[in-house]
């Protein structure tokens, strides 16, 4: 088998898509798509997210100190696609969608309704890593569909037909 260099950028692809969501420390809300998005810590349990700083949601993630990360199914293709390739500069994207949000049960921050998982988190630390700043964030609550959790709490990510 041969082999040949290949691009550099993003060559490992985390799985599964998500979308971040937030609330800036003046009550707007907004969720935008990340690409960088992994487990760091199972214990205590913490994800990590990428944030470009120019992005809109980024700021408000900076201030707020916390933000949910949204697994997406392909039910939420569309939504998906529409919030990671819009900003919310130019208009009120969840509007645009009709993306159903809750509060949160632990952090200031929405869970969008319709996506399977939704993970609340709190930051405990950032770097920033070149093109993005990544953002740790402390697991504080995660919610799941209902048919997606064992007796265990466990869930079970067979389930999901992921983006």
């Amino acid at each position: 088998m041969s082999k040949k260099q290949a691009n550099m950028k993003s060559c490992i692809q985390p799985m599964p898509k998500v979308l971040v969501s937030c609330r800036g420390l003046n009550n707007e809300n907004n969720a935008l798509a990340v690409a960088y998005c992994g487990n760091c810590s199972y214990d205590p349990p913490m994800v990590m997210v990428g944030i470009v700083p120019t992005r809109y949601s980024y700021q408000m993630i900076k201030e707020s100190g916390c933000f949910v990360v949204n697994l997406v199914d392909a039910n939420y293709k569309e939504a998906f696609d529409y919030l990671g390739n819009n900003s919310k500069r130019d208009g009120d994207k969840l509007s645009a969608m009709n993306v159903k949000l809750e509060e949160g049960k632990k952090v200031n921050a929405p869970i969008l309704s319709d996506c399977p998982v939704n993970i609340e988190c709190t930051i405990v630390d950032s770097i920033v890593t070149g093109s993005h700043e990544i953002f740790i964030g402390k697991v504080k609550y995660v919610h799941a569909q209902k048919e997606l959790v064992d007796e265990k709490g466990n869930i079970d990510f067979s389930k999901i037909k992921f983006v």
